[in-house]
C-alpha cells in the first residue's frame, strides 16, 4: 500500500514564512557606504584617515564615479566625512569630530512634528539637571570665566531679541561643555540649534520679551553662582525650574 504525504502539511511547508528570506538589492552607492561603514566598526578606518582618491577606490570597489561620489556625498551629509578639494590632503576625509549631521537631522524631525513639545521638554529637563550637576563638580576657571562673560553680554539694555536668544542658548551649551561629556555636550548643542525658531518665536509671543529676560538673566546668574560653589543639587533644581518656567511662560506647554 502507498501512503500518500499529506497534502495540508506540504502546503504548510512552503508558505511557512519563515524558511523565507527577503532578497536584498542595494544600489552601488549603497554597497560602496556600506563597505566604507563595515571598515570604520572593524577599526580599519579611523577619523582623520584619508579615503583612497576618487578614481582608485571606484576601481578598487567596481563601482562608477558618479555612484561613490553619490556615496560620499551622503557620508558628508551625515557629518562622516569631509569632501576636501585639491591639494596634498583633497579628497574624502574621515572627521576627527562630531559633525553636523545629528543637528540636521533632528532640526528637520523637529520641525516636522515628529516630536511633542512635552517631548522636548523632558529632554531638555534629564540633559541639563544632568550637565548642571556635572557641571558643578567639573567646571575649570576657564569655563565660570566664560558663562560669566556669556550672562554680563546678556545685561546690555541695547541687546535685541535675536542677540538675547543667541546668548541664551549658548550659555546653556556652555554648562554642557563644561560638564566635561563631549557628548553629552554635542547633543545639547544639537538640540538647541534645532528648537531655536521655536525660542524665537516664543519670545515674540510675550508681551514685553525685555521684561522676560529680566528673570531669564537672574535665573541665570543663581544657576552660575550654584555651579561656582560646587552646589550640584542646587545647579540641578535651579535649572530645572528655570526651563519650566520659560516653557509655561512662553506657551511651549502647559503648566
Amino acid at each position: 500500500m502507498v501512503v500518500e504525504e499529506p497534502r495540508e502539511a506540504a502546503a504548510t511547508t512552503g508558505s511557512d514564512s519563515s524558511a523565507w528570506q527577503p532578497v536584498q538589492r542595494l544600489r552601488a552607492h549603497e554597497q560602496v557606504m556600506s563597505q566604507i561603514e563595515s571598515r570604520i566598526l572593524a577599526g580599519h578606518l579611523k577619523a582623520g584617515d584619508h579615503l583612497p582618491s576618487e578614481r582608485d577606490l571606484a576601481t578598487m570597489l567596481g563601482v562608477s564615479r558618479p555612484s561613490l561620489r553619490e556615496s560620499l556625498r551622503v557620508l558628508e551629509s551625515l557629518g562622516i566625512v569631509e569632501i576636501r578639494r585639491g591639494g596634498v590632503d583633497g579628497g574624502a576625509v574621515l572627521l576627527d569630530g562630531p559633525g553636523a549631521g545629528l543637528v540636521n537631522l533632528l532640526r528637520l524631525q523637529v520641525a516636522l512634528g515628529h516630536f511633542t513639545q512635552r517631548d522636548l521638554l523632558d529632554t531638555r529637563l534629564a540633559l541639563e539637571t544632568w550637565s548642571c550637576a556635572e557641571a558643578a563638580q567639573h567646571a575649570e576657571p576657564a569655563d565660570l570665566a566664560e558663562l560669566s562673560g556669556m550672562l554680563d553680554a546678556m545685561d546690555d539694555p541695547g541687546i535685541e531679541a535675536g542677540d538675547f536668544n543667541r546668548l541664551d542658548a549658548g550659555f546653556h551649551e556652555r554648562i554642557a561643555q563644561a560638564s566635561g561629556n563631549a557628548l553629552t555636550a554635542h547633543l545639547m548643542g544639537s538640540l538647541r540649534l534645532s528648537i531655536h525658531r521655536q525660542m524665537v518665536e516664543a519670545y515674540s509671543r510675550l508681551p514685553d520679551w525685555r521684561a522676560t529676560t529680566g528673570t531669564v538673566r537672574h535665573e541665570h546668574r543663581l544657576i552660575l553662582e550654584a555651579i561656582r560653589n560646587g552646589d550640584a543639587p542646587r545647579a540641578s533644581t535651579l535649572v530645572q525650574d528655570h526651563i519650566r518656567s520659560f516653557y509655561t511662560t512662553g506657551a511651549l506647554v502647559d503648566e
